[in-house]
Order: C-alpha cells, then sequence, then structure tokens
C-alpha cells in the first residue's frame, strides 16, 4: 500500500529558487508514485512585505538588499536559469527587470486552495513572472492567470478588491516565521521534517522515501 505525505511548501511567487525547488519536487514525486504520494499545501511567505506597488529595479533591490556587485548578479542569474532549465522551467533573465510585492498573489493562492487549483494557480503565476516577465502584483494579471486555471475570474477580481483573506494570509506567514522559516523554498514533510532550499530532485526523492518508510507516514 502507498504512503501519502503531506507537504507544506512555504515559498514566494518571486523567489526563483522557488520555482526550481517546486519542479524539482515533482519529479521526485513522480520518481516515488505510487509507492508515495503528497498533498501539497502552499504557504505564503513574502520576501519583500515593504515592497511598494511600483516595485523597484531589480539590480538595485538586489545591490541594497544583500550588497551583490553587478557581475555576481550576471553570475547569478545564469546559474538560475541553468539549474531551472535541468528541471523544466524557463527563466527568461534578460527581460525581467523589477521586483514587486506579492500579497495579493498570496492571497489569491489561499481561496485557490478551497477551489482545489492552488498547485496550478502557484505554477501559472511563477511563470508569469519568471517567464513572461509579467508584473505578479497586477490585480489584471492575477485575475487573467486565475482565470487561465480554471477559477472564476468575477470571484477572483471581487476578492482582490475586497482585501479578502488578507487575515489568514498574515496568520499563515506568521506560524512559519515563529516555527524558525527565514528563508524559501522551506518544504515541511509531516510538519516535521524540513527540507530547505531548491535542492536537485534526486535530494527530494531520497527524504521522502526515507520520511515514507517511517511510521507516521499514514496507508492510503
Amino acid at each position: 500500500m502507498s504512503k501519502q505525505l503531506r507537504i507544506d511548501f512555504v515559498s514566494d511567487v518571486s523567489c526563483p529558487w522557488c520555482a526550481i525547488g517546486l519542479k524539482s519536487l515533482e519529479q521526485a514525486l513522480e520518481r516515488v508514485a505510487p509507492d508515495v504520494t503528497a498533498e501539497i499545501h502552499f504557504q505564503p511567505f513574502e520576501l519583500n512585505p515593504d515592497m511598494g506597488p511600483e516595485g523597484q529595479d531589480i539590480v538595485e533591490h538586489i545591490t541594497e538588499k544583500y550588497g551583490a556587485s553587478l557581475e555576481q548578479q550576471i553570475e547569478s542569474r545564469e546559474m538560475i536559469r541553468r539549474r531551472g532549465e535541468e528541471v523544466g522551467f524557463t527563466f527568461d533573465m534578460a527581460r525581467r527587470g523589477r521586483i514587486y510585492n506579492t500579497f495579493d498573489a498570496h492571497r489569491l493562492l489561499h481561496w485557490a486552495a478551497s477551489q482545489g487549483r492552488q498547485h496550478a494557480l502557484k505554477l501559472a503565476l511563477l511563470e508569469a513572472y519568471f517567464t513572461h516577465c509579467e508584473d505578479p502584483s497586477s490585480r489584471a494579471l492575477l485575475v487573467r492567470v486565475a482565470g487561465q486555471v480554471g477559477l472564476d475570474t468575477a470571484e477572483a477580481a471581487r476578492i482582490l478588491e475586497t482585501g479578502e483573506y488578507a487575515d489568514e494570509v498574515r496568520e499563515s506567514q506568521l506560524f512559519f516565521q515563529r516555527a524558525g522559516i527565514r528563508s524559501v523554498p522551506a518544504v515541511v514533510i509531516n510538519q516535521r521534517h524540513l527540507i530547505s532550499g531548491g535542492q536537485p530532485p534526486e535530494v527530494f526523492e531520497r527524504v521522502l522515501r526515507e520520511i515514507a518508510a517511517q511510521s507516521d507516514a499514514p496507508l492510503m
């Protein structure tokens, strides 16, 4: 009989390593199926909670936040592009010029979970930002992407206009911050095992098999 795991994937849609980590995790789950299955819950984390609505030039932002030189940033972008290519995710690093606030995206993702479309929306938002270089803080973009993954666009627009799920997103963020999550992606399995960073599929596969072999993983 297969073992089912709970996975809380703590991440931000403006985090390139979160896109890499998610695609790696998906590949690992394909490798361990059908012996191991998982229910993925996407949890919110804002890399830049104080970012203004206009966003910020990404080179300027990374220089200010991390002290990285332009040469270091170019080298990092190329490494990210290659890692994405390895797991089947396309980064258009040349066109992505700004970084944005993602709070509204997290509100929409919270709602999408109740509609059974959270995973699809998460992937679509990552692709909108990193592959198509679109603004994930734009409500027009969020509504359009919601419709593309089968969500009700009128309801998505209403949620964004009313501020619904803001409290729930903040509560979730606070919960994982209090649990010690300071960087993403953070992959929490069965609410007790943590895998940090955009690991290769082989790492996720090994850990998934090890945890599934333990007695705390329920049989299906």
